[in-house]
């Protein structure tokens, strides 16, 4: 009797439609992630170090080729948990760019070899993923979900140079800080929805639009603690502590990988989430957010100079960056949306050249992240120095770079929706930032080459072969794969400043999305 009930009653049970043309995406980044898992137990030592790095390639340019056919779709799937719009798509975009990016940093790295390809890479897409469905997040359990499924693999990619203590010490602090970032997010969402009832954005929206529901403590509460949880994963003072810490002890592609890829899905939920969710108190969110953006341009700026690392000097300078970029989020207004959305685009290119020539002279010297490693490189290596010289122009801000169109962008939205001292706070912090962009660029090129540079250390995998036609300026140690990651994020840098109305056509119909905007 019980057994026919319980028949019974599952075959009345139907599950959510599932629009799996719009979930593409995202299947090909999970999908690829298993693939990739699957194909690193494979015997061959060649198929490991190279086909393994090759397919999730494969994967993420999959992302992108599916990310494009579903672009202007529009719609909401797995019932309303997710929205597949036009800024869900541009963050796929940016971060399958980001992606693709670490992947050819990593191809020959030994935190990859120690983690058997296999393991490496797969932890990569899948934190990929988890960005994706954070992005996508139209309801705080998919928000969630995809909050843990972005850091976990995150805080092994960080301990994966097994056998190095400075990486195995970052890796617990990652975990030990997201756990506490985690923690907070979660009570913030539990608070939310107690005061409101509802788990999906526009429901929670409603309901803090009814009898004074925005400004109950218990909502209030639960805004201050998701402020938070996101500002520990975005790094957004005083909730950066732990950035420069684990910039440095991390492999150095994973660093380049959380640098542009944490920020994208941080900021994208920002967006999200307080300019859908909670529109409704935004005369009390914005103020204390933009005190905060306020905050974290200074910390992060003043914490930058003087570093002799340049792997801190990035962390400090990502800290800032996030605090540029809180401002579109301030705002609540259709400008603020695509300016944030922009500048999350540019910047991956603007850090991608930086660390790209990092790990290239990592694997050239002995002098690790050192800023002395740079010395001379002008002369001795000019396609790694200029795109270096153009990553340090372009995140001061200055002209004809995508650096300064994006914070030029910022402060237009700042302004416009009145907050013009938040405009002047990013135009100091920038003249503050040229204090510690200004001397690498000395070093590349004001500087004579070192007379002997220390022995680097061995490699962990043969070298690639050279590719025809390849640059006989660049050292035989320099991967070919490095030095076309750090060329094409210079070339993007510098194109996008000189001729960014192709990256505005995209980041328009972003601010297109929020219906609740102006």
């Amino acid at each position: 009797m019980t057994a026919s009930v319980i028949l019974g009653a599952s075959a009345h049970l139907k599950g959510p439609h599932v629009d799996f043309a719009a979930l593409s995406p995202l299947i090909a980044l999970l999908g690829g992630a298993t693939i990739v898992l699957l194909v690193g137990l494979a015997p061959s030592r060649a198929l490991r170090r190279h086909g393994v790095p090759a397919l999730s390639l494969v994967a993420l340019g999959a992302c992108v080729g599916l990310s494009i056919w579903r672009w202007h779709s529009n719609e909401a799937i797995v019932s309303g948990a997710l929205r597949i719009d036009d800024l869900s798509l541009l963050l796929n975009y940016t971060l399958a760019a980001g992606g693709a990016s670490a992947v050819l940093l990593a191809w020959r790295s030994r935190a990859a070899h120690e983690s058997s390809h296999g393991e490496f890479y797969a932890l990569l897409l899948t934190s990929v993923g988890g960005m994706s469905l954070l992005a996508a997040a139209q309801n705080t359990v998919a928000l969630f979900v995809g909050f843990e499924l972005l850091s976990i693999p995150l805080y092994v990619l960080c301990a994966s140079e097994l056998r190095r203590e400075h990486s195995l010490e970052a890796g617990l602090k990652y975990l030990i800080v997201g756990a506490v970032g985690s923690a907070t997010l979660l009570y913030g969402i539990a608070m939310i929805y107690g005061a409101t009832g509802d788990t999906d954005f526009s429901a929670i929206a409603r309901a803090l639009s009814r009898g004074g529901l925005a400004s109950d403590s218990l909502t209030l509460g639960g805004i201050a603690l998701c402020i938070a949880g996101l500002c520990f994963k975005a790094s957004v003072a005083p909730f950066h502590q732990w950035t420069p810490d684990v910039y440095e002890g991390a492999p150095t592609p994973v660093t380049a990988f959380m640098a542009v890829a944490t920020k994208v899905a941080a900021l994208g939920v920002f967006l999200r989430f307080f300019d859908t969710a909670l529109i409704e108190a935004q005369s009390t969110w914005g103020p204390a957010l933009a005190a905060f953006a306020t905050i974290t341009i200074i910390v992060g700026n003043v914490g930058a100079l003087g570093q002799s690392s340049l792997k801190r000097m990035l962390a400090y300078s990502s800290v800032a960056q996030a605090g540029y970029m809180l401002a579109g989020v301030v705002v609540a207004t259709k400008l603020g949306v695509r300016a944030t959305a922009f500048y999350l685009a540019v910047y991956v290119f603007m850090n991608m050249a930086a660390f790209a020539v990092i790990v290239a002279r990592e694997r050239e010297t002995g002098l690790g992240d050192s800023i002395a490693s740079l010395e001379g490189l002008g002369r001795t290596r000019p396609l790694l120095a200029w795109p270096m010289t153009l990553s340090m122009l372009a995140l001061a801000g200055i002209p004809a770079t995508a650096g300064f169109t994006g914070k030029f962008y910022l402060i237009d939205a700042a302004v416009s929706g009145g907050y013009t001292w938040l405009g002047v706070v990013i135009v100091v912090g920038s003249m503050i930032s040229l204090g510690y962009y200004l001397p690498v660029i000395a070093q590349l090129w004001m500087r004579g080459a070192r007379a002997r540079e220390e022995s680097p250390p061995a490699p962990p995998s043969e070298p690639l072969p050279q590719l025809a036609g390849g640059s006989q300026e660049l050292d035989a140690r320099t991967p070919v794969e490095v030095a076309l990651v750090a060329i094409l994020a210079g070339a993007g840098t510098l194109f996008f400043g000189i001729i960014p109305q192709p990256l505005f056509e995209l980041v328009h119909g972003a601010g297109g999305t929020f219906a609740g905007l102006f």
